[in-house]
């Protein structure tokens, strides 16, 4: 069931991203006067089709080839490669009947509208949920899996700074692209000494095969108690808000994780806690029970909100922020510091990082950052894809006359080409790492 929810997730995200950004062509060309022939959900290659209809003159369907989607535009060399109606005198209504500025506002119209979806998807969530972060001047430390541990991490380390600039918040200032994508010095506090770690630069080799996780988590320190659920064993033993635990079942404790396992290794016993509460000392007693919680929250969590208006700026940084990471992550590859094959996912990939289970902040966070990437994707110089054709007629406008049409079949194919080399090496190398 897990696994058919995921897929579930992963169409409904593709197909909302395919059809909008095909709408942004769509509607472009419809605005100046170009006739669009075809609208699709999925490629119908070979002809086949599981659905279809036409209205106004344009055939709307789904193809069975989940790999995208396409408008057909007249008048234009794309994926369908008509050649027969290149051979034909233009018409009115066609995309070579128009000027080039007009064409290039339909070849973006996509990446537009790709935009527009991730800044809405990552203003509204903010708006929503807000922004929840540990406060990372309350931790205890950090405890560093295997990639920390890689690079001189210990756990107890107090991470207060990154590249000069301090570390308050764990998520926003701790676990960003500028550290794991590596070559950043991180300023250490062990043992009350100061030090210095600097991140290899083919870090996120690391972060690819083994999630960012493992990198460090949070240690937390036993702060006071902060809420106490009803009906619970801490309830029902008499902690209250306020209350400090200082031991349990005589072992002394100032982590959390270290009276979570003691709650463990006692499951089935008898529990005493010993706390501080205003000045007064008291042992409170849980009785035996076979769950390994008690029922109190203590995390140093924050949840900043905003407003509908606060909310916009921060969608556009974070939407903004997938391009950037994109770029670094690419001139990482170009540059040798990152493996490809460790860099790039896909389709499966992209399913797991739905998860097996509806979470609808994740699902539209994740649609945000996949429309954002799509666009970054779509704006690439390669024929085939819209920043092939963008290309092409701006070199048009500074040259005063289009390209051949020999030459953009030619462009096109060869373009057809790298991206059914670049999908083989992505499906291929998702299979690999499963």
């Amino acid at each position: 069931m897990g696994t058919l929810v995921m897929i579930g997730q992963v169409i409904l995200a593709l197909s909302i991203l395919i059809i909008l950004h095909e709408l942004g062509h769509f509607l472009a060309a419809r605005m100046f006067g170009i006739k669009v022939e075809k609208f699709y959900l999925f490629f119908d290659a070979w002809g086949v089709k599981l659905f279809k209809f036409n209205y106004k003159g344009c055939e709307y369907g789904i193809g069975w080839l989940p790999l995208g989607g396409y408008v057909k535009i007249a008048g234009m060399i794309d994926e369908s490669m008509d050649t027969e109606q290149m051979k034909e005198e233009a018409k009115p209504w066609e995309f070579r009947s128009k000027p080039a500025w007009q064409r290039l506002i339909v070849m973006l119209g996509g990446i537009i509208v790709n935009v527009i979806v991730g800044i809405i998807a990552f203003w509204m969530i903010t708006f929503k949920y807000g922004e929840a972060d540990f406060d990372n001047t309350k931790l205890y430390g950090i405890k560093p899996g295997i990639i920390g541990e890689k690079v001189g991490l210990q756990e107890g380390d107090k991470i207060v700074g990154v590249n000069g600039n301090k570390a308050n918040l764990f998520y926003k200032d701790l676990m960003t692209s500028d550290v794991l994508m590596g070559d950043a010095t991180l300023q250490i506090e062990r043992a009350g000494n100061a030090m210095d770690i600097v991140l290899p630069v083919t870090m996120l080799n690391e972060i690819a095969e083994h999630k960012r996780n493992e990198f460090v988590t949070p240690l937390f320190k036993m702060l006071p108690v902060d809420t106490v659920s009803e009906d619970s064993r801490a309830s029902k033993m008499g902690l209250l808000k306020g209350d400090s635990i200082v031991a349990i079942n005589g072992v002394k404790v100032v982590r959390l994780d270290v009276f979570q396992d003691e709650v463990a290794k006692n499951k089935g016993q008898e529990i005493k806690l010993d706390i501080i509460r205003g000045t007064d000392s008291l042992q409170l007693i849980a009785a035996a029970d076979t769950t390994t919680k008690l029922g109190f929250g203590n995390w140093p969590m924050m949840t900043r909100e905003y407003t509908f208006t606060e909310s916009f700026p921060i969608g556009v940084n974070k939407a903004f922020s997938v391009i950037t990471d994109n770029i670094k992550g690419f001139g990482k590859i170009f540059k040798g510091e990152v493996r490809a094959d460790k860099a790039l996912s896909g389709p499966v990939g992209i399913a797991k990082m739905f998860g097996k289970e509806v979470d609808w902040m994740r699902f539209w966070t994740l649609v945000g950052t996949l429309s954002m990437a799509l666009a970054f994707m779509n704006l690439l110089p390669i024929p085939a894809l819209d920043g092939g054709h963008v290309i092409f007629l701006l070199v048009e406008m500074v040259q005063g006359k289009p390209l051949s049409d020999k030459f953009l079949e030619t462009a096109q194919m060869i373009g057809f080409f790298i991206l059914i080399a670049l999908m083989l090496f992505t499906f291929g190398n998702d299979i690999l790492k499963w």
